[in-house]
């Protein structure tokens, strides 16, 4: 009688814990939400195929660096970047660069989200773009340099919000092009519980 209660009580909460969990994306693919001004996006993470850049992001996501960071390179039919600077395009301190694993990682297609780099290929620290083209010149494989970008993730909320970004009038600012001329502020970035 008493395991009979005991199960009675323990079943309705494994059987709700397991109905969401079946909605939820695996633990093993987090997702983190960028709150912008212009609406939000929600980005599910690839930790397999590009382990130590989402270890990275997450770093950044997870110290609340993206908060109050701009979105400043935006060139519509090709990609948003952000990230990296402030409203008064001051660049963010940031942590050693990070290896390349874009062999490994996702192909630079429409709504995925990549780390940015300089010419160097090892030189990625926090900012990011997000793919609003298939861009698959920027993939390993065809890439002029030999390297590519790493693709860690992709957007599974608010397409409608990188396009409304990548879509905002640009011009030149600090002695950057392609910067919005109303500002795109990252307002936070949390990983989605």
């Amino acid at each position: 009688m008493l395991r009979r209660r005991l199960l009675a009580s323990i079943l309705p909460a494994a059987l709700a814990l397991s109905t969401g969990l079946a909605n939820a994306a695996p633990v093993s693919e987090p997702r983190v939400a960028i709150e912008t001004t212009m609406g939000t996006i929600v980005v599910q993470l690839s930790p397999d195929r590009a382990p130590i850049t989402v270890k990275n992001f997450l770093r950044y996501v997870n110290e609340g660096h993206y908060t109050d960071t701009i979105f400043h390179r935006v060139i519509a039919g090709f990609m948003i970047q952000g990230g990296g600077f402030t409203e008064a395009m001051k660049e963010k301190p940031t942590h050693e660069p990070i290896p390349l694993e874009a062999r490994g990682g996702l192909p630079n297609d429409r709504y995925t989200i990549a780390m940015a780099r300089t010419s160097y290929p090892h030189s990625a620290t926090a900012q990011f773009y997000i793919n609003v083209a298939d861009n698959d010149f920027l993939n390993a494989d065809r890439a002029q340099d030999g390297n590519g970008y790493c693709v860690f993730g992709r957007v599974v909320k608010g397409e409608d919000v990188v396009d409304k970004i990548a879509a905002v009038s640009t011009g030149r600012k600090a002695g950057m092009s392609d910067v919005p001329v109303s500002t795109v502020k990252i307002l936070k970035a949390e990983v989605v519980k």
